[in-house]
């Protein structure tokens, strides 16, 4: 290639991102302007004849459109790349130049991405990783590039010369897209947050039209001869149903095209994506195992997701992708359990192993707490209510009566969820109610323990265990175990850790509870 004064020189191994990138920053930034022109004409034709304000906002249009194509061009033009034997570059800048590299040892990620615009073009962004908690210095962006130059730059930093030692498993296909998996995307967490998200958004662009009181009457009007109670009641029905909606929309743009496969040389890849198509690629030998999760409507409905608890995963704070462990959505729990299995080239799925349960004194924890958090706002409402109002007393006395039962058989349903093991080369324990999860961790992942008992804890017997790693979270936690149960625990799973401080004593075989 030419060389360009005031730059080093550049040779043949140095190319620029595509030049259809100008084109796709140009629409796009045409579509925002556009979104931002329409009220901004209908605002200035108020004092003003409506052709003069089109005229003006029309002229500002092109002068920003002009701006950001020369803008583009010229940081396409200016921006260089290259992979080398050792190293990644990455050259781009006109008045403050950046030269920014990553050592290829240290790669350990090359995802590629693609807005519904970028596809049209045949673009891709590619985001090179090495997975270190450090802001900027530990990705560099390609945007934009073909997506076989992307797919050939992904193979190509993440080659490896062969596939984990020992391994039998044949690459390729663990997980496609089951359409029928779409029924539990509305009984997620999502829904309900959608609901109030779409409720909020009615009030908030009503009151920005000067149209919320008008609304508010409309709602009126339409439960005129309804009691307050069931209104609220109907008003939560048609939110809960537009948050069904949305959630099921969401679920297809996330999880359209869902692929997990096992590539060549021991690399886990995730695809998936309806309008953004995104591919995300793992190494296996950063994999520590992974997370079996269980919301509390998805469990009801007997499904799991499947997270991987890997070393390099967490970004920077400017990465768009939150979901870069997400190996699979929910979907039944056995075939979570298979995908699990396959994921760690296990025989049997560790997630299903029989768990021991813990104390009983863990039990009585949870009813208390459970009931603390209830009967404390309640005794608070009954207290104002003596004082100000006895409506509250009618609202503590309802909370009490929901609350009360529903909590407890909460607390009751986290106890029984508690349990932990030894599975072969894997830890494995699980707590939870309303998010339950069951981790799978390596054993020769973990670097360390941390034992925590409170005064009420060590009243019961029971200390809470947490095993530190450098994968995924960072640390897991058997919560509750009783004291000797859980050294002994530490102590069969990781043995050079704790075994030198421990000194053995009887303890009743433990009880045990299904996986």
């Amino acid at each position: 290639m030419s060389e360009e004064p005031g730059t080093v020189p550049y040779g043949p191994d140095w190319l620029r991102l595509d030049p259809r990138t100008v084109l796709v920053r140009v629409a796009l930034f045409s579509g925002v302007l556009f979104g931002a022109a329409v009220p901004l004409a209908l605002a200035l034709a108020g004092p003003r004849p409506l052709g003069q304000a089109v005229a003006w906002v029309a002229a500002g249009f092109l002068l920003a459109l002009a701006a950001t194509f020369v803008a583009e061009t010229v940081r396409v033009r200016r921006t260089r790349y290259r992979v080398g034997a050792d190293r990644v570059e990455l050259h781009t800048g006109l008045l403050v130049v950046q030269r920014r590299s990553l050592a290829r040892e240290r790669v350990r990620s090359a995802d590629l991405s693609a807005n519904l615009l970028q596809r049209l073009f045949g673009l891709v962004k590619v985001r090179v990783g090495t997975g270190e908690h450090t802001a900027g210095d530990s990705t560099l962006e390609l945007d934009l590039v073909t997506r076989a130059e992307g797919e050939r730059l992904r193979r190509e930093l993440l080659a490896r010369a062969a596939a984990p030692a020992g391994s039998t498993d044949p690459d390729g296909t663990l997980a496609a897209l089951d359409p029928r998996w779409i029924r539990y995307a509305p009984v997620s967490f999502v829904a309900p947050v959608l609901g109030l998200a779409a409720a909020g958004a009615v009030m908030q662009a009503s009151d920005w039209f000067g149209a919320q009181e008008r609304v508010i009457s409309w709602i009126g009007d339409r439960f005129q001869d309804v009691s307050l109670v069931w209104m609220i009641v109907d008003l939560a029905l048609l939110a809960t149903l537009a948050g069904a909606v949305g959630a099921l929309g969401l679920w297809v743009e996330m999880w359209w095209n869902y692929r997990l496969e096992r590539e060549p040389g021991g690399t886990l890849r995730v695809s998936r994506g309806l309008f953004t198509a995104r591919s995300v690629s793992l190494e296996e030998r950063r994999l520590r195992g992974i997370e079996l999760v269980q919301p509390l409507g998805v469990r009801l409905f007997g499904a799991a997701r499947v997270d991987a608890v890997a070393t390099g995963l967490a970004q920077n704070d400017g990465d768009k992708h939150a979901d870069l462990k997400n190996l699979l959505p929910p979907v039944e729990r056995s075939v979570a359990d298979r995908v699990a299995a396959e994921v760690l080239r296990e025989p049997v799925p560790p997630t299903g192993a029989r768990l021991a349960a813990h104390p009983r004194a863990a039990r009585a924890r949870r009813v208390r707490w459970a009931l603390w958090s209830v009967l404390g706002p309640v005794a608070l409402l009954a207290l104002l209510g003596a004082f100000l109002t006895p409506v509250l007393l009618y609202v503590a006395a309802g909370c009490a009566l929901v609350g009360v039962p529903a909590a407890v058989l909460l607390a009751l349903d986290a106890y029984r969820g508690l349990g932990h093991t030894v599975s072969g080369p894997w830890l494995v324990t699980r707590s939870g109610t309303v998010r339950r999860a069951t981790v799978v961790l390596q054993r020769s992942g973990v670097i360390g323990w941390t034992v925590k008992q409170s005064y009420f804890q060590r009243r019961a017997g029971l200390l809470t265990l947490t095993a530190t790693t450098a994968a995924g979270a960072g640390a897991y936690a058997v919560l509750d175990a009783g004291q000797n149960q859980g050294l002994t625990f530490a102590a069969e799973a990781v043995p050079e850790l704790l075994a030198p401080f421990l000194e053995a004593v009887p303890m009743p075989e433990a009880r045990s509870t299904e996986g």
